[in-house]
């Protein structure tokens, strides 16, 4: 997954590289395409590869989490 990633986010860099650098009938398309690849494939991969083990209640601010920041915040002084 990590590595399918990579590759999907260079090629879709080097499209919009191309894109810019070369002057073709279809240079926006292009662009476009690159651009569109990055938001809709790249960064859900991206988000899924690092998210996937993660538990989503450590992330959030809950009452148990509040208690413990304020722990750490009495402990080191804050």
């Amino acid at each position: 997954m990590k590595y399918l990633t990579a590759i999907l986010a260079i090629t879709a860099l080097g499209s919009i590289t191309l894109g810019f650098t070369l002057e073709l009938e279809y240079d926006q398309k292009l662009i476009g395409f690159g651009v569109a690849g990055l938001f809709l494939v790249v960064f859900p991969l991206f988000s899924y590869y690092r998210w996937k083990n993660k538990d989503i209640k450590d992330y959030m601010i809950t009452k148990e989490n509040l208690e413990k920041m304020r722990e750490n915040q009495k402990k080191h002084n804050y």
